[in-house]
């Protein structure tokens, strides 16, 4: 049996992630004269390139330390056509409308400055069109050495057809002409791949997102890349982009982490249960429907039960992403139902992931619109309010390492409220969620040797008499946090009074 090892840094992480084209523009890229972008604040289409670049992350860091942020995730930043740069057509080239390579190095050097981790997105799947070794088949046919680098039924290839006369004749990523898909069962794909990764390793990534993982099937595949990447850095972080349960994954062998939309899901569900916007997002692993607070705990302690601790505390805590509608726009836009999933995603288990522009209050639907850029400067269309309440709850999980890696356990989930603690040694965190529209009375049965230490609440004015704490009152739709030592190790009672 492997024993599970996985970075210890990504427990105590908070991760910010970038879609490089849409989050902040320099002056300092030397684009040729004559290129032309679309307006920053348009909204975006499928084809856009808005401007966005590496330089501009590098202007941002400051902001995004303030935040709280310690982790970067940046969506993929290699030699692409397209703005989200996931047909890439060389993996050894940074973007040179991102800044290139030399973008690139000083922004991890200005990241690892302050003490901030970078992983990079990237598809081993399949590549673009303009990838040198398809190109090569394209020009050489069934005399080009890459023949087999690609899964191709015919000739000539038809790389830009969109007759159904005439379909494309050969593998690509759900029928998409600009994404041929590689035949990762060549031992020189592999091997490509592998020295691919190693390279940007080297060049001091702590990491990766890997793209549509359970697309590549091909035997011994995913271990390889895992020694590859930890022998370089054996703190090295592996996070895969798989929406369901993910056992098959998280073995030890392969990542040290998902793409957590099971957490995602259950959030939204609950906590927006009564604003959910049920029209324009589908995906078969991802229902919106209101769950109630019975549906929620049970949906929970499911999650909880996944995996061994240490995944647990490894995965990757998202809201929302990329690849779906914000979340603001999924809960019709209930403020309240945001903050209290943030809330929720800063005191669990796993690796918080903040999308870019969440703590400003954008909100769309899908893919293309969620992943417009960020209005700088536009005071009138940033919620600054809801700013500072991420950075309140991102420093509560920064100022109280028992949110970080403290056990769980679930303490209640009924009429409205959820609540649980996280637990090491005789350090308690008690977390509470009201979802209901009114305020809730929670009586505390103080445990024999109970004392409470500190109370975090949304009003950071507001004082508690700590001493004599047993009536708590939690106003409609917020949380409370609740630290205290403890002799006894069982968790208090508590009794909520709607």
């Amino acid at each position: 049996m492997i024993e599970i090892q996985t970075p210890e840094w990504v427990k105590h992480a908070v991760f910010y992630q970038i879609f490089p084209d849409r989050f902040a523009k320099s002056d300092q890229v030397d684009h040729p004269e004559g290129l032309k972008f679309v307006d920053w604040n348009s909204t975006p289409t499928e084809k856009d390139f808005f401007g966005g670049d590496l330089y501009g992350v590098i202007e941002k860091l400051d902001y995004l330390s303030d935040l709280g942020i310690n982790a970067l995730y940046l969506n993929p930043i290699f030699a692409s056509t397209s703005s989200n740069r996931y047909n890439t057509y060389d993996y050894y080239k940074v973007d040179p409308l991102l800044g290139g390579d030399a973008a690139f190095r000083q922004l991890i050097d200005q990241a690892h400055k302050r003490g901030m981790k970078i992983i990079l997105d990237v598809v081993l799947n399949h590549t673009g069109r303009g990838f040198w070794q398809f190109n090569h088949i394209l020009e050489n046919g069934d005399k080009s050495p890459y023949i087999d680098w690609f899964i191709i039924y015919d000739w000539p290839l038809r790389p830009y057809s969109k007759s159904e006369k005439k379909p494309i004749n050969y593998e690509a990523w759900w029928g998409y002409p600009e994404l041929p898909k590689l035949n990762t069962n060549n031992p020189s794909v592999q091997d490509f791949l592998l020295e691919m990764a190693k390279y940007w390793m080297s060049f001091g990534i702590d990491g990766w997102r890997i793209d549509v993982p359970m697309e590549i099937k091909a035997p011994g595949f995913w271990k390889r890349f895992r020694d590859v990447v930890k022998n370089e850095n054996p703190e090295a972080y592996i996070v895969g982009e798989v929406w369901a349960e993910a056992n098959e994954w998280l073995q030890g062998d392969r990542f040290d982490g998902v793409m957590n939309y099971v957490f995602a899901k259950n959030a939204i569900n609950f906590f927006g249960a009564k604003t959910l916007n049920l029209k324009d997002f589908s995906h078969d692993e991802f229902t919106v429907e209101p769950f109630d607070s019975d549906q929620f705990g049970k949906s929970i302690n499911e999650m909880m039960s996944l995996y061994d601790w240490q995944i647990t505390c490894s995965q990757l805590n998202l809201i929302d992403s990329h690849d779906m509608p914000r979340a603001l726009w999924l809960m019709g836009n209930d403020i309240s139902a945001l903050k209290l999933a943030v809330l929720f995603q800063m005191t669990m288990p796993g690796a918080p992931c903040v999308y870019y522009g969440d703590e400003l209050g954008l909100s769309t639907s899908g893919d293309p619109q969620c992943r417009g850029s960020i209005p700088w400067g536009n005071n009138e269309k940033l919620d600054l309010s809801l700013l500072s309440f991420y950075k309140r709850a991102i420093n509560l999980r920064h100022s109280n390492s028992i949110l970080r890696i403290g056990k769980f356990q679930e303490i209640s989930s009924e009429k409205g409220i959820y609540s649980f603690v996280r637990f090491e040694g005789d350090e308690y965190a008690l977390v509470i969620f009201n979802s209901n529209e009114q305020e809730i009375k929670v009586r505390i049965e103080k445990n024999g040797g109970m004392n409470i230490n500190q109370y975090w609440s949304y009003d950071e004015n507001k004082s508690v008499d700590v001493v004599n704490f047993d009536l708590l009152k939690v106003k409609a739709r917020e949380g409370v946090v609740i630290f205290y030592t403890g002799i006894d190790k069982t968790p208090p009672k508590i009794m909520f009074d709607l």
